[in-house]
């Protein structure tokens, strides 16, 4: 489905900001490589160049072993064992360098699992500067970009959706999250695309 040509609630103001997920060499390079990452990143660059200090990088960070976490996370990081921090170069988890320039003054937080939300404080953060408006970028659409999604509609975020500011490693999947957005949380999730957020953004 096409994403819609404007914001149906109006104008974002200093009450938004950008949360963009899991940008780094991580996903841009070897075996979770996000083919088209490079081709979206772009908008990205253009959403934190925008107000870098209304912007927050999340950056997913594995464990050093498996045997660090619990239940199925443990069994996913054994069959990942070649993506641990022990294994990995010490690179891969930062952030990919055009947006490492903006922090500071944007924000980076760490996080363990798919959701940013786990993190402690993060939202009370956003919260005590007056933030009640995430436009979410970054990858993947279906998978951590999903939890951070559904994690901010739940805790109240009006939630906007740069459809050309995101990835994943299926086409297929990304189609559907886009289609879901607009056809069953319509009234949670603004779906358009990069220019569209920025004209709008003040």
């Amino acid at each position: 489905m096409p994403p819609k040509d404007h914001l149906r609630h109006g104008p974002l103001t200093e009450s938004c900001v950008h949360l963009c997920v899991d940008m780094q060499n991580l996903f841009a390079e070897g075996p979770w490589e996000t083919p088209w990452m490079k081709r979206v990143l772009p908008m990205v660059e253009r959403l934190a160049a925008a107000f870098p200090e209304r912007t927050v990088f999340t950056r997913f960070i594995p464990p050093e072993r498996p045997e660090q976490r619990e239940g199925a996370w443990r069994r996913y990081f054994e069959n990942w064992s070649q993506m641990t921090l022990s294994a990995l170069p010490p690179h891969a988890t930062e952030l990919l360098p055009s947006l490492a320039r903006f922090a500071p003054p944007a924000e980076v937080v760490d996080k363990p699992v798919y959701s940013p939300w786990t993190h402690p404080g993060l939202h009370e953060r956003l919260q005590a500067r007056g933030i009640d408006t995430l436009i979410i970028s970054g990858a993947e659409t279906d998978v951590c970009v999903l939890a951070a999604v559904l994690g901010a509609v739940d805790l109240g975020y009006r939630v906007i959706i740069p459809t050309d500011a995101l990835c994943s490693s299926s086409d297929r999947t990304h189609d559907a999250l886009l289609t879901l957005y607009h056809e069953r949380f319509g009234q949670q999730i603004e779906a358009v695309g990069t220019e569209e957020v920025l004209r709008a953004w003040h």
